[in-house]
């Protein structure tokens, strides 16, 4: 199993290189050569399997030769070990036929958990056997940052530092960065929004003596085993309302565009996935995009959702590499004009092909509140406002199929928002309730890239 370049001018790899190396060194993201496929058999025998089984099943054609079977089984083992439910992404049903797949049981009670807790063990495994140190540095909205932390923090072979924009995550997920005392864990709050961070993270990549010097990698959904690790659930989630003998859709709340592409991913694997549903929040630039094949940024504007407070969306890359036919050029042509003009028109062929695979909304600040509210009253279910954006979003696209909303945080990351929405302050689960009584420790960054590298040469010594 090789892995390339979305932009087509760097080296093929193996799992390992691409897990290690986060962005390619053209600039691109690193995508499999060939996406294994499962026969509907493969697929049907997954049905009322342990998460951790299925996970071992659908990602073991991926990794190559990097570990044994035992060792994969091992490493998932332990990824998933310190979930709040033994299910790890239960189902529950809404209404008729529309299903909330809860993706926040996890260590910071976010979706990035499934993907992290895992990148995490794998990083240890490998680095404990080559013996070498890497730098992680990772740009969050929110819950990627939290969720990194709680993987790496600790480990003897890491040093992780996570840049977010000061002033917009929730006090929760501030805090969960900012409170672990391990002393190779670096909260940086960068003046700016997530794009300012992001930005910053790839230019750190693409300067490559600074990039070599400290052994840098990402953990961002740049970093292909992110994805590879979110497609499990789609797999656990439709074989368990029918797969393969029925399609399922899915509806996900989304900024970054890494979240659908591991559906994407699963649906090209020959899991039958009807529709696959993009959900935004008033920055709508990926909604924009598939509807008018104009991508064009815009002001971020702070939200209820802050997570998807996104306008370059990184994944959205892989995607159309596929629907430019793998062309890597025309791809890297179209990221030229994004840096330099802010913009790009996707072409008449590439959108059909978008068109063809995804469906979009948007939602507003107040249409965001109405849906907790709503879902409260319908459903019993309390929400955080980015499942609310996905739910509002998903009603308007319910059909013949059984369609599976994304849950991807806990409401008690986000209390403001769901007590102006309910009257009801959600309270965080117990193993958390001594969050605003530990002390934080973060770091006030401008958005400077030479004071950034400058500050993680220092701590790392490098």
């Amino acid at each position: 199993m090789q892995y390339i370049s979305t932009r087509g001018a760097a080296p093929a790899l193996t799992f390992e290189q691409a897990m290690l190396t986060g962005l390619a060194r053209d600039g691109g993201l690193y995508v499999p050569e060939t996406v294994p496929t499962m026969n509907e058999g493969e697929i049907a025998a997954l049905a009322g399997l342990p998460y951790e089984e299925i996970a071992f099943r659908v990602m073991r054609p991926f990794i190559g030769e990097t570990f044994t079977d035992d060792e994969f089984k091992a490493l998932i083992a332990k990824a998933y070990a310190g979930f709040g439910h033994d299910a790890r992404a239960p189902l529950k049903q809404l209404g008729p036929n529309h299903f909330l797949l809860e993706l926040f049981h996890g260590p910071t009670l976010a979706f990035k958990d499934f993907a992290m807790q895992l990148i995490g063990q794998l990083f240890q495994a490998s680095l404990s056997r080559s013996g070498d140190r890497v730098t992680i540095v990772g740009a969050t909205s929110g819950d990627t940052g939290s969720a990194a932390i709680e993987a790496f923090r600790g480990l003897k072979n890491v040093d992780v530092f996570i840049l977010f924009p000061h002033g917009r995550v929730s006090e929760v997920q501030r805090r969960q960065m900012t409170t672990p005392a391990d002393a190779n864990v670096h909260a940086l709050a960068v003046d700016g929004d997530f794009d300012t961070c992001q930005g910053l993270l790839k230019d750190m990549f693409n300067d490559f003596d600074f990039r070599d010097r400290v052994r840098l990698a990402g953990v961002n959904s740049i970093n292909w085993a992110r994805v590879l690790a979110q497609v499990v659930y789609y797999f656990s989630a439709a074989t368990s309302l029918g797969a393969p003998h029925r399609a399922v859709d899915f509806t996900v709340p989304t900024g970054n565009f890494g979240d659908i592409f591991a559906g994407y991913i699963a649906k090209t694997m020959g899991l039958p996935i009807g529709k696959l549903v993009v959900a935004t929040n008033q920055n709508d630039i990926l909604h924009r995009c598939l509807t008018t094949g104009v991508y064009q940024t815009e002001s971020v504007l702070p939200s209820i959702s802050p997570s998807m407070d996104i306008q370059v969306s990184s994944n959205f890359e892989r995607v159309l590499f596929d629907a430019y036919g793998r062309d890597g050029r025309a791809v890297a042509q179209l990221m030229d004009e994004l840096k330099g003009t802010g913009k790009f028109t996707v072409s008449q062929g590439a959108l059909q092909s978008l068109q063809d695979t995804f469906e979009s909304g948007r939602v507003s600040e107040e249409g965001t509140s109405a849906s907790i509210k709503r879902t409260l009253a319908h459903s019993a279910e309390l929400l955080c406002p980015h499942s609310a954006v996905g739910v509002a979003v998903a009603e308007n696209h319910l059909g013949a199929n059984p369609m599976v909303t994304l849950a991807t945080a806990h409401p008690a990351k986000f209390p403001a928002a769901v007590e102006e929405a309910t009257g009801i302050h959600p309270a965080l689960p117990p193993r958390m309730g001594d969050l605003f009584d530990r002390p934080e420790r973060v770091t006030r960054m401008p958005g400077d890239l030479k004071a950034l590298e400058a500050l993680i040469l220092e701590r790392t010594g490098a």
